[in-house]
């Protein structure tokens, strides 16, 4: 027996199911203005097309263009943004996972798209997502060109999200960096983390919110304010300070430090003949990692495994470049250090010596 309609209102149905097209419209409303922030010249059109349009006769002006692409997401550090309600630096998040990803082989990001799954769409909190990866577009300096919001309802609580992403960027093909450059001799100049960055938060939610049993709101001495501000601590963009780097002297390769630490991210990109040794002494990491080490009874090894310690980007650089590598990425606001040198006659592997001040 068919059954009756329950109401000619459009959607009504859908949302019986748990999906609100009107509460999607408004989501799209209230990011349109931060989308616009998030422009190049060459992106065409905006947000409501079926495609994100980009002018690849920009690419002209290139040799021989190399595309790089990269996709992620943010992993558990959405679980702080949720438990806080604070969701307008979680983009940042995403878009460093991504754009940094891209730098490392010396490619310009040009263009991003999003995708945010969620339970309930709340209109005002899906804008306030849009808005930090916005915001990171501008710092990296590549359009947020599309995206999509998925309401989930049964497949996820109403107030549960998770974000990724993909970017495209272009990197002239005598320009690619990468372990053929890496020499010996070459410095290992290390870049200073904003904090945790984006991984290893299941190790950290399990050391201090499951076994030590701290809250979000505990005020907490040695980081100098609450523990969940520490946590929402955004990743730091290092896009523009990198290929400033890259253009201004001769460096060879860079590294992304993200889930696996710095030896096995720094390891991807050496070729097999060359080892490197990093000096741990070189710089004290911030009071969130010493915390995790302490109150969990984390080994050294597990934590340099699982988390930056410090260090977001490693670059490869010439011996006779030091001085104005330190200088390029200071004047962008990245503070940076020699950590170490390659070496010759090894097998790809980086080793890490010494300990850190106060450790």
């Amino acid at each position: 027996m068919q059954g009756e309609p329950v109401t000619d209102r459009p959607g009504h149905a859908y949302a019986e199911a748990g999906v609100s097209i009107e509460a999607g419209d408004k989501a799209v409303e209230l990011m349109k203005g931060w989308v616009e922030k998030a422009r190049r010249p060459e992106m065409i059109g905006g947000i409501g097309g079926f495609a994100g349009l980009f002018d690849a006769s920009a690419l002209k002006d290139y040799d021989r263009p190399l595309l790089a692409t990269s996709a992620d997401g943010v992993g558990t550090k959405v679980a702080i943004a949720q438990a806080l309600d604070k969701h307008d630096t979680i983009g940042f998040d995403l878009v460093g996972m991504l754009v940094d990803d891209l730098v490392v082989c010396g490619a310009e990001p040009l263009f991003l798209t999003d995708y945010i799954a969620t339970g309930r769409v709340v209109p005002e909190r899906i804008a306030a997502i849009v808005k930090g990866i916005a915001e990171a577009c501008v710092a990296a300096g590549c359009a947020l060109i599309g995206g999509e919001t998925a309401e989930h309802p049964g497949l996820l609580g109403p107030d549960d999200y998770d974000v990724a992403g993909s970017t495209t960027g272009v990197v002239e093909a005598d320009r690619l960096l990468g372990p053929g450059r890496v020499r010996p001799g070459d410095a290992v100049i290390a870049m200073e983390a904003s904090g945790l960055h984006s991984n290893g938060y299941s190790l950290v939610r399990h050391v201090l919110l499951g076994g030590a049993g701290w809250t979000l709101d505990r005020h907490v001495e040695d980081l100098g304010r609450t523990l969940g501000e520490e946590l929402l601590e955004p990743t730091r963009i290092y896009a523009k300070a990198c290929l400033a780097l890259a253009a201004a002297t001769d460096t060879h390769a860079m590294s992304h430090v993200t889930g696996g630490g710095l030896a096995a991210n720094l390891e991807r990109v050496l070729p097999v003949e060359v080892d490197v040794t990093i000096e741990r002494g070189t710089w004290t990491p911030q009071p969130v990692f010493d915390l995790v080490r302490q109150v969990g009874g984390v080994s050294q090894a597990d934590l340099e495994q699982t988390l930056n310690c410090g260090v977001g980007m490693v670059a490869l650089t010439s011996a006779g470049d030091v001085e104005e590598a330190l200088r390029v990425l200071g004047l962008h606001g990245v503070r940076a250090w020699v950590a170490g040198e390659v070496t010759g006659a090894g097998s790809g592997r980086v080793r890490l010596v010494g300990n850190h001040p106060g450790w």
